[in-house]
């Protein structure tokens, strides 16, 4: 690494040696020498960390700049071939205004009627609807009353109905909306009074309605042949939780835990018993399970481009271009390699494995003294040894058909927990966090079955669950 024409790399490893060769320190001040130098080298190797060379979201890239888009020479809007959206009369309006022609402004003559000239308003009406029950009470001769049963789910003298409860439901949990701006969105636009602590019981009345199919999305997603698993760390009343996801293209599941590994995954239910392939970034845990696994290629993109630009190794260089070049071949090949394509790769993979060897051995055995164990590896090393370790693992997308290239679909899934943190900052409570989750795992398995998010809350205040596809 350089910084300002200053080899860096160079320079930490001659202090290193001077520091060692130095007979005249004391051990004491050895020792300190050397902590100073690995927690310079620490934070150097940090400076250039990026987006695409690390896990960092690209929000923490210094100077980051959108980069524009080449320009063509075409007009703005609309290309030719384009398939264009816009508004469509409908058949039958909720409103018709007719326009009548002043007669007094017009010339002389006689006219006759020659039709209608057509033009349609899209608007909408915010309006409250108070719907109320009067249930017929009847006395016999000897007073006893009889009373007209008001509809199910009428309990109370006045309450709020299914499409408040769906609609606060999908402001807070969806669109991610705080529960005080809810609150005067409803008193402002609606002149409805509803508290925060309203909004918060339709919220856990839909919590506990969603039960059966938290049941469903488990059984779903332990079933299917691919699945693609996540987690990310969540703040719950400022302590340190996890969000874990489990999701293929038409479920999603989350779960909040206070642990990241086996305990949580076990608590939920879904891996232990998973017997297809799981899509996941090389989280030791996931390996605890008995199936078959395919690792996420963006990060190891992300690892390889590290390895090079700040650790100088050319083999990762050259294996970001075979990679980028298998998922090319994978995708014109419509998901699959033929079996003597995917063999030409895996030579070319492994050749380049091999002379990796050279630019970043292993450790030498001789430095050991005494100490038991591994011995510590770079970065760069850890990683083409995983490569090495996980062949099948990495290479798995260009052989089967079902298994995607990177693990972007479960990052995707979970990418709306970080907006909601963002937002709010954290949960207030852990049950909170749990609404969010089932909530949002419903919402996410909706869309992804195009069921629109409003009428998925409709069904749901009503007791009931859309028409999934398997």
């Amino acid at each position: 690494m350089t910084i300002d024409h200053i080899d860096i790399d160079s320079t930490l490893k001659n202090a290193a040696k001077l520091i060692a060769e130095d007979k005249g320190l004391s051990p004491a001040t050895k020792s300190l020498l050397e902590v100073l130098v690995l927690i310079i080298t620490l934070m150097v190797n940090r400076l250039n960390l990026n987006s695409k060379n690390s896990s960092k979201p690209p929000s923490t890239d210094p100077h980051r700049q959108k980069t524009s888009k080449k320009k063509k020479g075409n007009k703005a809007g609309g290309q030719t071939g384009h398939t264009g959206k816009t508004l469509e009369k409908v058949k039958n309006p909720d409103k018709v205004k007719v326009i009548n022609v002043d007669r007094s402004e017009l010339p002389p003559g006689e006219y006759t009627e020659a039709g209608h000239e057509i033009r349609q308003v899209f608007d909408i009406e915010i309006s409250r609807i108070v719907t109320e029950y009067q249930a017929q009470v009847l006395k016999d001769a000897k007073g006893k009353r009889f009373t007209a049963p008001f509809p199910k789910g009428v309990t109370k003298a006045v309450q709020y109905g299914e499409s408040i409860k769906a609609h606060s439901v999908y402001m807070s949990q969806f669109q991610l909306i705080p529960y005080d701006r809810v609150r005067d969105y409803f008193a402002d636009q609606l002149g409805i009074p509803v508290s925060v602590g309203s909004i918060f019981n339709f919220n856990k009345e839909a919590f506990g309605l969603l039960e059966g199919f938290d049941d469903l999305v488990k059984k779903k997603l332990n079933s299917s042949s691919l699945v693609h698993a996540d987690e990310t760390g969540i703040n719950v009343k400022g302590k340190r939780f996890w969000l874990h996801c489990a999701s293929n293209s038409l479920w999603t599941h989350f779960f909040p835990h206070q642990k990241r590994g086996t305990d949580a995954m076990n608590a939920i239910g879904i891996l232990p018993t998973f017997s297809g392939t799981l899509c996941h970034d090389h989280w030791k845990p996931y390996y605890k399970y008995d199936c078959t696994h395919a690792l996420c290629n963006a990060h190891h993109l992300r690892e390889l481009t590290r390895a090079w630009e700040q650790d100088n190794q050319s083999w990762a260089q050259k294996l970001i271009e075979l990679l980028e070049e298998i998922n090319k071949s994978v995708n014109g090949a419509g998901g699959k390699l033929e079996s003597s394509d995917s063999k030409k790769y895996r030579i070319k993979y492994r050749k380049i494995l091999k002379e990796a060897e050279k630019e970043s051995p292993p450790p030498d055995e001789a430095n050991r003294k005494g100490k038991r164990g591994r011995l510590k590896r770079t970065k760069s090393r850890n990683l083409l040894e995983r490569l090495q370790n996980f062949e099948e693992d990495t290479l798995r997308f260009m052989e089967v058909e079902i298994v995607p290239f990177t693990n972007n679909l479960g990052e995707n899934d979970i990418r709306m927990t970080k907006v909601q943190q963002k937002i709010s900052g954290c949960f207030r409570s852990e049950e909170g966090a749990q609404f969010f989750c089932r909530i949002r795992s419903y919402i996410s398995s909706c869309r992804k079955q195009d069921i629109p998010s409003t009428m998925a809350f409709a069904f749901l205040f009503k007791g009931e669950l859309p028409d999934f596809r398997d």
